[in-house]
């Protein structure tokens, strides 16, 4: 779980470098930057949500 958060951190820290960038220079690229992070953060965290979710159906059964 300690793993999950430090990515999140990791995650939001990298948006809000990518905003303030965008902020200054005004260049699309940040914001494309900032869409697919958020894409691979959603679905990277999904991933362990499912390998979670796996893991507790099996210690049930």
């Amino acid at each position: 779980m300690v793993l999950v958060r430090l990515f999140l951190f990791l995650a939001l820290a990298t948006i809000v470098v990518a905003g303030i960038l965008y902020l200054f220079k005004r260049d699309r690229r940040y914001l494309v930057f900032i869409g697919r992070a958020i894409k691979y953060t959603i679905l990277l965290l999904a991933g362990v949500l499912l390998f979670y979710a796996f893991e507790r159906a099996l210690i049930l059964l």
